[in-house]
């Protein structure tokens, strides 16, 4: 099969960002994790306690889709949502070392991927890319954090 015709540079970007979710697909797949699982689990890794609507906001999901998500989590012992004391209404989110075990490894894999994808380009071709791609992200909204 012959790959499509990309006429346009963002069609190629476009190219690029699916040619790095792809590569990191089968690593999830073998943990049985989502997509948005394993980067909520990511998240949770790196940001231990953080409360379900800033798990959404970073997401850029609802709160109902962070709940079913955490619930599935829950359910397989990668995260648990704890009280706080004094606020038993805010529940903190935290990565099980059976979480934090699953995803350990993630980012070495993604670092791989994303080696063999720029592996065309020499050092300066790198810079030079990423240097456009800074100039461009720069004037776009940005993720609200």
């Amino acid at each position: 099969m012959d790959a499509p015709k990309l006429t346009t540079s963002l069609e190629l970007v476009r190219w690029i960002g699916w040619a790095q979710r792809k590569a990191g697909e089968d690593w999830i797949r073998a943990r049985e994790l989502s997509h948005e699982q394993s980067f909520v689990l990511g998240y949770l890794v790196q940001h231990p306690g953080s409360i379900q609507r800033d798990i959404a906001r970073i997401s850029r999901t609802s709160a109902a889709s962070v709940s079913s998500l955490l619930q599935g989590l829950e359910r397989r012992g990668l995260v648990e949502r704890r009280t706080e004391p004094g606020d038993e209404r805010s529940k903190r989110v935290y990565a099980t070392p059976a979480g934090v075990e699953l995803i350990a490894g993630f980012e070495a894999a993604m670092a791989a991927a994303d080696e063999t994808i720029l592996a065309p380009l020499d050092q300066a071709e790198r810079a030079a890319l990423h240097a456009l791609l800074t100039k461009i992200t720069a004037v776009l909204p940005q993720p609200a954090r």
